[in-house]
C-alpha cells in the first residue's frame, strides 16, 4: 500500500500545481460520491448520477441539487455533505497542511507551491501561518454562526435537530455553499432577525477572502491596508447596497416574491438576505422561479461576479470586475498608467483580468449553448442555471431537476471549472516565457 501511495505521490508531484490540485478535488468528488452511495448515508435509493452531481456541487460549494437533503439523506449522509463543503470551501490544501503539521511531517516545497495556488497567493512566504489562520477563522466564524442560528432553530426543531441544523447551515453559509437540511429550506424564516443576521454575516465573511480578513485584523488603519484589500472592500461596498436596493425595487410588488410577504420588515429582510446571498451562497427565502425576468438577469450578473479571491466564493471575483472598470475608465481618459488608491496596477494584471473574463464568458456561453441544444426549456432558465453553476452560487429557477444525464454532465463540468479553472489559468498566465524575438508594432483598427 505504501509503495502505491508513494508512486501516486511521485506522479502527482510531476504535474503543474493547479493540475495536481484539480486532480485532488476530482478525487475528493469521487470519494464523496462513493460515501453518499453507502446504504447508511441515504434514506432512499439514488443513482450514481445523483451521487456524483451532489458531491460535485458540495465540493465546489455550489449548492445546486437534484436531491432533497432533508428527505433523502440520513444524519451520516448530511455529515458527509457538510464535510465535503468544508473541504471544498475552506481549501483542501489547508487541511492537508494542518494534518501534516499535526503529524510532525514537513510540507515540502511542492506542497507549499500547491498551497500557494490553492490560496491564490503570489509567494511562498508565511503560507503555513496563513493556512492556520484560515482554519481558525473558519472554525470560529462557524461556531459563532451556529450559536446564533441555534437560538432560532432549537425552539422550532428541538435540541438535537435544532443544533444539527444550526451547525449544518453555519458550515454551508461560511463556505458559500447554499445547501439546507430543512424541509422547506430557509423560506419559513424569512422574517427572523437571527437568521437574517447570521447567514448573511457568514456569507460575507467567507466570501470576502482570508487575505482581506487578515489584513483588516492586523491593521486598523485604512492607509496601511494593501491595494487588494482596498479594492475588495470598495467593490463590496458598492455591490452590496446596489444588489439589495435593486432587488427590493424590482420585486417589491411581485405577488410571487416580496409582494406575498406581510409587513415592511419581512420585505426588507428578504431583500437584504437575497442581495447578500445571491452572489455566491445560493440560499433563498423567496421563490427564485417567481422572480421577474429583469431581476433574474440582475442576479445572473451578480452570480458571475461572485466574491473575493482566496475565499470560499466563486465567480469572476470582485477585484477582477473593479480592475476592468478601472481599465475602461483609463481608456476613455486616454491614460496608459492604471492606478487605484495611490498605487499602480501593472499591465500584467490587466492582461490577466482580460484573459480570465474572456475565457469565463466563453465557458458560460458554451454551457448555455450545449444545454439549449439538448434541452427544451426557457432560455432564461438555462442561462440562469449555467451562470449559477459557473459562479458556484447555487440558485436555480427550478431547472436543475429537469436536466438530463448530458445536462447534468455539462453543469458538473461548469461547476468544477468554476472552482478550479481560475487556478489553472492563473498558473499558465503567471508562467512567463521570455520572447525570442521582438517584432515591430503594427496598427489594428478596433471598434
Amino acid at each position: 500500500m505504501s509503495a502505491h501511495l508513494g508512486f501516486l505521490a511521485r506522479r502527482l508531484a510531476r504535474l503543474p500545481p493547479p493540475m495536481a490540485l484539480a486532480s485532488l478535488y476530482a478525487a475528493l468528488i469521487l470519494i464523496g460520491a462513493l460515501t453518499l452511495m453507502l446504504p447508511f448515508s441515504r434514506k432512499v435509493s439514488i443513482t450514481w448520477s445523483d451521487a456524483f452531481f451532489t458531491s460535485t456541487s458540495a465540493v465546489t460549494v455550489t449548492g445546486l441539487s437534484v436531491l432533497d437533503v432533508h428527505a433523502d439523506f440520513t444524519f451520516f449522509g448530511q455529515l458527509a455533505l457538510a464535510t465535503l463543503m468544508q473541504l471544498g470551501g475552506t481549501g483542501l490544501m489547508v487541511f492537508a497542511v494542518m494534518i501534516l503539521g499535526s503529524l510532525g511531517l514537513p510540507v515540502g516545497i511542492t506542497g507549499q507551491i500547491y498551497l500557494r495556488e490553492d490560496l491564490n497567493q503570489s509567494s511562498l512566504g508565511q503560507l503555513r501561518t496563513l493556512a492556520r489562520t484560515i482554519l481558525k477563522v473558519a472554525l470560529v466564524c462557524e461556531a459563532l454562526g451556529a450559536a446564533v442560528l441555534a437560538v432560532t432553530f432549537v425552539p422550532d426543531l428541538g435540541l438535537i435537530r435544532g443544533l444539527w441544523a444550526a451547525v449544518f447551515h453555519a458550515v454551508s453559509a461560511f463556505n458559500n455553499a447554499g445547501f439546507s437540511n430543512l424541509p422547506q429550506g430557509l423560506a419559513p424564516y424569512v422574517g427572523n432577525a437571527g437568521m437574517n443576521l447570521a447567514i448573511p454575516a457568514l456569507v460575507l465573511l467567507g466570501g470576502t477572502g482570508y487575505v482581506v480578513l487578515q489584513d483588516v485584523a492586523r491593521q486598523r488603519n485604512w492607509r496601511a491596508w494593501s491595494l487588494h484589500t482596498k479594492i475588495m472592500l470598495a467593490g463590496t461596498a458598492i455591490l452590496l447596497p446596489w444588489s439589495v436596493a435593486m432587488f427590493a425595487l424590482l420585486e417589491w410588488t411581485n405577488p410571487l416574491t416580496l409582494g406575498a410577504l406581510d409587513g415592511l420588515t419581512d420585505r426588507l429582510f428578504a431583500s437584504w438576505f437575497q442581495g447578500v446571498a445571491t452572489r455566491t451562497a445560493g440560499f433563498n427565502t423567496v421563490d427564485v422561479a417567481g422572480m421577474h425576468d429583469s431581476t433574474s438577469l440582475m442576479l445572473i450578473s451578480l452570480m458571475l461576479i461572485g466574491g473575493g479571491p482566496a475565499s470560499t466564493a466563486g465567480g469572476l471575483k470582485v477585484t477582477t470586475m473593479v480592475v476592468m472598470v478601472i481599465a475602461t475608465v483609463a481608456f476613455f481618459r486616454r491614460r496608459s498608467q492604471l492606478s487605484a488608491f495611490g498605487r499602480g496596477i501593472e499591465l500584467e494584471q490587466v492582461l490577466k483580468v482580460m484573459a480570465l473574463t474572456a475565457i469565463s464568458l466563453v465557458l458560460v456561453f458554451l454551457g448555455v449553448f450545449l444545454l439549449a441544444l439538448s434541452h427544451d426549456g426557457h432560455f432564461l432558465d438555462i442561462s440562469f442555471e449555467v451562470a449559477s453553476a459557473f459562479g458556484t452560487a447555487g440558485l436555480s429557477r427550478g431547472y436543475t431537476g429537469e436536466l438530463s444525464g448530458f445536462g447534468r454532465a455539462v453543469i458538473m463540468a461548469i461547476m468544477f471549472l468554476g472552482k478550479v479553472g481560475p487556478l489553472t489559468l492563473g498558473f499558465f498566465l503567471a508562467t512567463q516565457v521570455p520572447p525570442r524575438l521582438r517584432y515591430p508594432a503594427g496598427k489594428i483598427h478596433l471598434g
